[in-house]
């Protein structure tokens, strides 16, 4: 007997076996035993060695059951296998979470959906454990395969789809959470596994009845569609910043694939989903990595139809809104060079078709738009410099100021978008508005022979000098009794800083807009257009230190106007803007002789010349009815009293305590820029004359020494020459020059710097002689009766 004891020993099944067989009921309707599910596991946890036996022998009678098709009894060990999972955290759980994933998997192999969907719910319980001991050899590329394949099931049965469905994109979820928190473990990140992973989701986000963006509408949470959507978020919020692109480049593959830029409102709504996600946990600086993507694949859409390059742009648009200032990140010129780089393209490849056309026209306005955008987010100094980057993609100007050929279409569309640009913009000081660089190339283009182009130029002077919003109500060019109350202006005292700008750059200024309007393509928008930036001037930089330039600017116009031959029309828009503007400045300096003084003559032409008012000249109804042209005078001549009086008007600033004396200095001259090829040659130099100062020992009885041409020969026979003798000389020369101020009388020094400095006062005469008289007229008697600063006796206390 005891011999058969020690047999039935041997034979007995381990007690892990034991405790595993026993949780399994009679009837698998009746779920697990729970008495003996806690027995067993006490024992896994106690005795922790024994772990991946358990598991191994699970997976075995699961097998059984499955070949059996016992399915009560599989849900059964499913349950048991979860319930170790979570209970037990051992360093041997790897050995276990083996032969459960490979019960999975039996699982997920199986046809029928509830068993797919049984262990999909296993697989995210166990993702959402965290294990202590990181897994070297563990691979889920089955896994990833299987649940991508699960988010394209097609089965007829419509909630059969949905749930599998559903599970398939949990169990991608998993495969994310488990892996992406593990370095050791499988690159989830890498293509192979994101070109599945990412179209699944797309794939059921792309659901008509799922595709509003509309957060607060109620929605079926176990939707494929809601449940993608979820899933994607979590996607990108998991991703690093050296991740980010390999989630992108699958969703431009898809959209592309699929032909979904056209429409765009899938697309807007995936970007919208990924800039939302990308900025959560402090990540806003990914958001450019998100338009760096968006710019690289509009590169390879350049030769695509203009309806798919309109959609990305507009998607772009769409991810510049909601990136808060982190968008353009280190390569600021870059988007705006690659933008710009679009625009030129699709202007210079227009389209004959008109349908294609308009698409290409919303193209560019798509781009102009963006760039604007673009320029919202960046810091006030930096959209001064993509101003002037954008004045660069303009042809360079001549010696003659005259520019090189472009498409007109394309100025255009290049001066929208600087005008863009400018409202971004908010003033503040106007030397940093208009640097030179800006400057003097915004102002050359003011000139251009389009009429349109030119009031572009002259609204994006508008935007950059109005400070205050006042350009919206000097539309309209007009005399109003109270300036400030009837057009509600906003008139501040003029900084200091501003008041130095005018004084450097005004002539520039000055000069281009009396140019401006002598052009004869000028249409009632150019005259308004300059009439409201001369007004902007005016209250924005009219100090009293330029008032009376101001005044001379109008006295310019004028001037111009009577001499030239330009059309009636013309020159009646002239003589009204000047007594618009003229009503302006005397209103908003508050001169009442001024005031007086204008109103008084603006009464006379009201009855004797109203063809020189705005009331007549800026009619903008229908002139054949309401002015025709034989309303306006036949003869070409207009009288002294009704033009405004430079002694009068002299008269009023000297009582009103201004130095009028430079009323008289015409201002109408050609203005010098620093930006010109030419500028060694200033325009002040007077007959580019060429003065020599000649040495202490040089003598002005000697002829001068004819300045040798340089050439190649010269430069070579300088070379070969000898130098040592001229080294000797030079050093002769020194020596003496050393010993006569130190050996020599005084006197004699002195004799010597009378003769330099009479030499020196010889040739100042004759430069003053060859310079150009002024007119009798702008001299006063004070002046007559001083006395030349070149004829004037120095003490010879004074001439050494």
């Amino acid at each position: 007997m005891p011999g058969c004891c020690g047999c039935w020993e041997v034979l007995r099944p381990p007690r892990y076996k034991r405790l595993v067989d026993s949780i399994f009921p009679a009837n698998p309707q009746d779920g697990l035993v729970k008495n003996n599910m806690d027995k067993l596991t006490f024992y896994a946890m106690t005795t922790s060695e024994k772990l991946d036996r358990i598991g191994m022998y699970l997976e075995q009678r699961l097998s059984r059951d499955i070949s059996r098709h016992r399915i009560g009894f599989v849900f059964v060990a499913m349950d048991a296998l979860d319930q170790l999972l979570v209970a037990c955290h051992a360093h041997s759980l790897n050995l276990f979470v083996e032969s459960f994933l490979k019960m999975v998997q039996k699982l997920l192999e199986c046809e029928e959906a509830e068993l797919q969907i049984l262990a999909t719910q296993s697989f995210i319980k166990f993702a959402n454990i965290e294990e202590d001991t990181p897994s070297y050899h563990r691979r889920y590329d089955f896994f990833v395969s299987k649940f991508s394949v699960m988010s394209h099931n097609a089965d007829r049965n419509e909630n059969v789809r949905v749930k599998i469905r559903g599970a398939g994109l949990l169990g991608l979820q998993g495969v994310v959470r488990k892996t992406v928190s593990d370095d050791l473990q499988v690159n989830i990140w890498d293509p192979v596994h994101m070109d599945k992973i990412v179209p699944s989701l797309l794939f059921n986000m792309h659901t008509p009845e799922f595709m509003s963006v509309n957060t607060e509408s109620p929605r079926d949470e176990e939707h494929p569609a809601y449940i993608a959507e979820m899933v994607f978020r979590d996607l990108v919020c998991r991703a690093s910043y050296g991740n980010v692109k390999s989630v992108l480049q699958p969703v431009l593959c898809h959209i592309d694939n699929h032909r979904l830029w056209v429409p765009n409102e899938f697309a807007v709504k995936c970007f919208k989903i990924i800039m939302y996600s990308v900025q959560i946990q402090r990540k806003q600086q990914y958001g450019y990595l998100v338009i760096q993507m968006l710019m690289s694949h509009l590169d390879t859409h350049t030769n695509s139809d203009p309806s798919i390059k309109a959609s990305i742009i507009e998607v772009l648009y769409e991810s510049v809104l909601i990136s808060a200032g982190g968008s353009i990140g280190p390569s600021v010129l870059d988007v705006f060079n690659t933008l710009l780089r679009h625009l030129k393209t699709s202007v210079d490849n227009k389209s004959p078709e008109g349908e294609k056309r308009n698409m290409e026209k919303k193209f560019e306005e798509a781009i102009i738009n963006t760039i604007g955008e673009f320029a919202n987010n960046l810091p006030d100094y930096q959209k001064i410099e993509i101003m002037m980057f954008i004045m660069g993609k303009f042809p360079q100007f001549s010696n003659s100021e005259e520019m090189g050929f472009m498409d007109n279409y394309l100025q255009t569309m290049l001066l929208k978008t600087l005008l863009k640009v400018a409202t971004k913009y908010k003033t503040v000081i106007m030397n940093n508005a208009f640097p030179p660089e800006f400057l003097h190339p915004l102002l050359r283009i003011s000139l251009l022979d389009d009429p349109g182009l030119r009031v572009v130029v002259q609204e994006i002077l508008h935007t950059l000098l109005d400070r205050h919003d006042n350009a919206s109500k000097l539309k309209t060019v007009s005399i109003p009794k109270d300036v400030v109350s009837e057009l509600d202006l906003t008139v501040d005292k003029v900084p200091r800083q501003d008041s130095l700008f005018m004084k450097k750059n005004g002539i520039q200024f000055y000069w281009h807009i009396l140019e401006n309007l002598q052009m004869e393509s000028n249409k009632a928008d150019n005259f308004e257009a300059i009439f409201c930036t001369m007004c902007l001037i005016t209250i924005e930089m009219g100090g009293d230190d330029i008032l009376v330039e101001l005044i001379r600017l109008a006295l310019d116009i004028q001037s111009m106007t009577i001499e030239s031959t330009l059309p009636k029309t013309h020159k009646c828009c002239n003589h009204a803007i000047v007594a618009a503007y003229l009503n302006v400045l005397a209103q908003i300096t508050n001169m009442s002789p001024l005031v007086q003084y204008l109103s008084d003559l603006f009464e006379l032409r009201r009855k004797e010349a109203c063809h020189l008012l705005p009331e007549f000249a800026f009619n903008r109804s229908n002139r054949d009815s309401s002015v025709k042209d034989e309303d306006y005078p036949k003869e070409d001549k207009v009288e002294e009293k009704w033009l405004f009086d430079q002694t009068a008007l002299q008269d009023i600033l000297t009582e009103c305590g201004h130095d009028a004396s430079r009323l008289s200095a015409p201002l109408a001259q050609r203005p010098h820029s620093s930006m010109d090829s030419g500028m060694v040659n200033s325009m002040s130099d007077i007959g580019s004359i060429n003065i020599e100062l000649d040495s202490i020992e040089s003598s002005p009885l000697l002829a001068r020494k004819k300045v040798e041409e340089i050439t190649v020969e010269s430069l070579k026979k300088m070379l070969a020459e000898d130098q040592s003798v001229k080294r000797e000389e030079d050093a002769k020369k020194r020596q003496e020059i050393f010993e006569t101020f130190q050996n020599a009388p005084f006197e004699e020094i002195v004799a010597r710097a009378e003769a330099k400095s009479n030499c020196f006062h010889d040739k100042l005469y004759e430069i003053l002689e060859m310079s150009p008289p002024s007119s009798p007229d702008h001299t006063t008697k004070e002046s007559q009766n001083a006395v030349p600063v070149f004829e004037m006796q120095f003490p010879s206390l004074y001439v050494y």
